[in-house]
């Protein structure tokens, strides 16, 4: 928290508020803004689907509903807590009783953000190749650091965790490390089904590129002159920079980025921060949608002991 304060103090204090906001106000900008919302609430739609892929990796089957459910709670409390941690610690408890196992769900959530640091570099990548004249910013090397700093500890990960004399060696601890093991679990099962896990990276990629569109629609709200290719190439590096908990959900981090990203190609620090904080904002609204779910959703039994009872 106070390091968000921080940030936005001295991001907000080189704003030129005059041109930050659309000079124009007239329905398109209530039409975009609305399409931002409502393309962010699908994201959390995909990222439940995407969920769902990788607990089906390790044999479990729950309804899409009910993790979309989860996945909205866990939006409503992450925008309360630093970074994303406490939203995927609810989505964790939650689907523990539905599955009647704690350490896939800690797995299933874990593998499932992991995927998304590899969906996030490949779309960094696809935007300087759909335009390497913006391989000419001055800041582009941050963006390429960002993503290859971010694969390189991908793999890193992925291969501690998938190597039997490593994470494989605790799959029979009852300690906390059982988690571990369990990860080692999930990542087994993806090597040994391609499919499976081309279609876990594919829902990876649908789900972010969904983030990109909402973007896409906040710049546009704006009146921002951002490239299109610019939003394919910056946003997934503004999106691993932010999940970092060094802040309220990215507040400043977020908006900082944009700023360094934005700002060689011509987009004032006010419209850079404007972007992050609307970004925040539609995401905040679309949040909201979970409090009924976070309010009554840990009362839920999960359906095997429903069914043990019938």
């Amino acid at each position: 928290m106070f390091v968000s304060a921080v940030l936005l103090a001295v991001l907000v204090s080189k704003i030129d508020f005059e041109g930050a906001m659309p000079r124009d106000r007239h329905l398109d900008t209530i039409l975009y803004f609305a399409a931002a919302v409502l393309t962010a609430t699908i994201g959390i739609v995909l990222s439940a689907w995407r969920w769902q892929r990788v607990l089906e990796a390790f044999g479990a089957h729950v309804p899409l509903a009910q993790l979309t459910n989860h996945y909205f709670a866990g939006q409503f409390l992450g925008n309360v807590l630093p970074s994303t941690i406490g939203g995927d610690v609810l989505r964790v408890s939650r689907s523990a009783k539905t599955i009647d196992s704690t350490e896939t769900a800690f797995a299933a959530v874990a593998l499932e953000r992991l995927t998304g640091f590899l969906a996030l570099p490949l779309l960094c990548l696809v935007g300087f190749a759909l335009d390497p004249s913006l391989l000419e910013s001055r800041t582009a090397w941050v963006a390429l650091l960002v993503s290859g700093v971010t694969l390189a500890a991908l793999g890193v990960i992925v291969y501690l965790a998938g190597h039997p004399r490593v994470a494989g060696r605790f799959r029979e601890h009852e300690s906390w490390m059982r988690f571990i093991g369990a990860a080692h679990d999930g990542i087994e099962h993806l090597r040994g089904h391609p499919r499976a896990a081309l279609g876990v990276l594919g829902t990876a990629l649908v789900y972010q590129v969904s983030v990109l569109v909402t973007v896409g629609f906040i710049v546009l709200t704006l009146g921002a002159d951002v490239p299109a290719v610019a939003v394919i190439a910056f946003v997934p590096v503004v999106a691993m920079a932010q999940v970092v908990p060094i802040s309220l959900s990215g507040l400043g981090v977020r908006e900082g980025m944009l700023v360094l990203l934005l700002h060689p190609l011509g987009v004032s620090n006010g419209q850079a921060i404007g972007i992050g904080l609307l970004w925040y904002l539609v995401m905040l609204l679309v949040s909201l949608l979970g409090a009924p779910s976070f309010a009554v959703g840990g009362r839920r039994r999960s359906h095997r002991r429903a069914d043990a009872r019938r």
